[in-house]
């Protein structure tokens, strides 16, 4: 059965730490972010390899939809959400506690980071994601090549819909796997809901923007980035960790945590709109410009409107139907790039300072620290 599957063979705990002599920040994340990632990868591929099989037997067409559930989990991604709420939970424990009690819930956040992902990308009619088709234009080619009646992309859109619902649910399912006290999941689960009520905020404020972007501002474009990525991505996932830990939610790693999770997030999202224009697109596997071209409303593209002169301010407008490069160039000009690289690098240094006066596990807060950089400084 599927639940009998969701911990497979995977019995390792957290790696040994760095060597003496080695740079301490390269040599964490060197050291745990593999054996992590190839852990979580395994517990995913356990559960849901079960989880298809049972619905396979319930019709062959089933399985087929599983499948492609399946395969938009496991289709790579970076399991920053998983990374950031191990070290949560490493942080508050230490290093000897043992991995495979908390790693179902650790994997659960993929299972929801792949629900919003594929709903993102019906709403946003992004046709690529990590190199490779969204779910819903795959979905469309199935349908096109078996010769289905109705429209390919209302098919694709409609299927895909369900494969973001079946992950959700895969994602409860999983999380009651993990091996957690009883007096503790209470806290677990409200914060899971709260990372999931704060995540379809934030993409109905991403939606609305886009359709009424004459009301928008720099303010509310970090506040949609609040909540669209910083609380998913990085400020509940530490959270959840430290309520795997059976951290009180008064206690002072909490706050530090809370700090050190908005900034990094929103430092987060504002790379992320960066590499959404000028990003290498073989690097982000995902076209360059799409935000230009549906002018959503962004923090950095309200920046440009801010800063620009009268004159760029009128070539932005003339601009905004026009190529991209053109309006990157444009947007570039107004500063608005060096201010959201500033604001970028502020935000890093107040996680890090935030750090500084955690009570938090020696070597979880030099992983930390790395990811602060890593997650901020990337090139996809």
């Amino acid at each position: 059965m599927a639940n009998d599957a969701v911990a497979g063979d995977v019995t390792r705990v957290a790696p040994a730490g760095p060597a003496d002599g080695d740079d301490p920040v390269r040599a964490v994340l060197a050291a745990y972010t593999h054996d992590l990632v190839t852990a979580v990868d395994e517990t995913l591929d356990s559960f849901l390899t079960a989880e298809v099989d049972t619905l396979h037997d319930i019709d062959p067409s089933m399985g087929s939809f599983a499948a492609t559930a399946r395969e938009a989990v496991l289709a790579g991604g970076k399991r920053i959400r998983s990374t950031f709420a191990y070290w949560g939970w490493r942080g508050a424990v230490g290093g000897t506690a043992a991995l495979p009690p908390v790693l179902p819930a650790l994997a659960a956040l993929e299972l929801l980071h792949t629900f919003a992902l594929v709903h993102d990308d019906v709403m946003d009619a992004s046709t690529t994601r990590r190199g490779r088709p969204t779910a819903h234009v795959a979905l469309a080619e199935q349908h096109l090549a078996a010769g289905h009646r109705g429209d390919p992309g209302r098919f694709g859109e409609a299927v895909a819909v369900l494969v973001g619902d079946l992950c959700m649910v895969w994602a409860d399912q999983l999380l009651a796997h993990a091996s957690v006290p009883s007096n503790r999941l209470f806290e677990v689960r409200r914060c899971y809901d709260q990372m999931r009520v704060e995540t379809v905020a934030g993409q109905y404020l991403d939606v609305l923007g886009e359709n009424a972007p004459a009301s928008w501002s720099v303010d509310r474009a970090l506040r949609v980035a609040r909540y669209k990525t910083a609380s998913y991505t990085v400020q509940r996932p530490l959270l959840f960790g430290a309520a795997l830990a059976g951290v009180p939610a008064d206690e002072p790693l909490v706050s530090a945590y809370t700090r050190y999770g908005l900034a990094v997030g929103e430092a987060f999202q504002l790379r992320d709109d960066l590499l959404g224009v000028y990003g290498d697109p073989a690097a982000t596997g995902k076209p360059t410009g799409d935000d230009l071209r549906t002018g959503k409303p962004t923090a950095l593209l309200m920046l440009a409107r801010e800063l620009a002169t009268p004159a760029q301010l009128t070539a932005l407008e003339r601009a905004a139907d026009g190529p991209v490069d053109k309006l990157a160039g444009l947007v570039a000009e107004t500063g608005a790039v060096t201010r959201v690289e500033q604001m970028i690098a502020e935000r890093v240094s107040d996680a890090l300072a935030a750090l500084d006066a955690a009570p938090v596990d020696q070597t979880a807060r030099t992983a930390l620290t790395g990811l602060a950089t890593a997650a901020t400084n990337r090139r996809a």
